[in-house]
């Protein structure tokens, strides 16, 4: 089964700097999901990875990816 896709809400991440981001679900807890958020860069090379824990109530569920780091594609 293919890793599901949450976004996180706007108004209830608890880090603003992810509001609205997609997040590729890696594990589920009883208390929410763990997972990850691409990030693309900057100019200045900035991006990269960025891990994510989500409790639940702060997301919502989009759909599955095809992919996730490190499977297919040379990722």
């Amino acid at each position: 089964m293919s890793p599901s896709i949450v976004q996180l809400d706007p108004e209830k991440t608890d880090n603003k700097a992810f509001a609205g981001c997609f997040l590729i679900v890696t594990e589920r807890r009883p208390w929410g999901v763990v997972g990850y958020i691409q990030g693309v860069g900057d100019r200045n090379g900035r991006g990269g990875v960025f891990w994510y824990r989500a409790a639940r109530g702060t997301y919502k569920l989009c759909g599955h990816a095809e992919w996730t780091i490190g499977e297919g594609a040379g990722l």
